[in-house]
């Protein structure tokens, strides 16, 4: 029997949907409803269903951020699961859902487009077919993509960062990586570091996306700063950095962006 887990922080929409899709897959076993992101994951990570079904605006987490950990930490002999994503997004992200290896479903649910993916996830889980994690960093690189752009005068030419009794001013082509730490951000440079109070979803769209790319959940690097990228025997994606004795790991979403490398 195949199973599924629904993530969804509104609980009537959570049975409607789980209605629906009995009533579409009567093989169908939802295993769990998720009230919001942080629950989604461990409750995945515990239970590893075939299908998620993650709403993309969750408190905690959204569906995206929850995709992206689970592929951080997917490990074992299960097969990454099949995400259907739930979204009320504008059309601009459905552009993106409409390219991508992940399937998707527009609010209010219609169980006529709801039957249209039961039978495409059918067909994916009969032929026995999986999905890279990678394909949901291309996916986030093209919702980035087709995103609304910052005007060049938004981006951040100076970091201001406090060390000690002192306001350090910080050139952000200095800045080798940036790595979240709990409520900060540690600002990397070849000589020192310094931490900011500035969540690293807020800052990485006043960066010049040319040169800094997000590798993981918690890192942002300077792609000049990036001299190599070695895959380990499982498969894994290092990377080593100019000036730094770091070598930070590639999440398994943005490993397609060292290919070439």
């Amino acid at each position: 029997m195949t199973r599924a887990l629904i993530a969804e922080d509104e609980p009537i929409l959570a049975a409607t949907l789980a209605k629906t899709l009995q009533g579409l897959w009567p093989g169908l076993d939802i295993v769990a409803t998720a009230p919001n992101g942080v629950v989604a994951v461990e409750q995945a990570l515990a239970l590893r269903p075939d299908v998620l079904f993650l709403d993309i605006r969750m408190p905690g987490q959204s569906g995206l951020e929850v995709a992206e950990e689970l592929a951080e930490r997917w490990d074992g002999p299960s097969p990454f699961p099949h995400i259907v994503f739930v979204t009320a997004f504008d059309d601009y992200a459905v552009q993106a859902f409409e390219h991508a290896a992940f399937d998707y479903v527009l609010k209010p649910v219609s169980s006529a487009r709801l039957g249209k993916t039961v039978e495409r996830l059918r067909g994916a889980l009969e032929a026995r077919t999986t999905l890279a994690p990678d394909a949901l960093g291309q996916l986030l690189g093209q919702l980035q993509a087709l995103a609304p752009r910052a005007a060049p005068s938004e981006r951040l030419g100076v970091i201001r960062a406090a060390v000690g009794n002192a306001v350090r001013m910080i050139p952000v082509s200095d800045v080798v990586y940036f790595q979240a730490i709990d409520k900060y951000v540690n600002v990397v440079t070849a000589d020192a570091e310094a931490l900011i109070r500035v969540p690293l979803k807020e800052l990485l769209p006043q960066l010049d996306s040319a040169q800094f790319r997000q590798v993981s959940r918690s890192t942002v690097v300077n792609m000049g700063c990036v001299t190599s990228a070695v895959r380990d025997d499982l498969g894994k994606v290092m990377l080593t950095l100019r000036g730094r004795p770091e070598k930070p790991r590639v999440s398994p979403v943005y490993a397609h962006l060292f290919r070439q490398m």
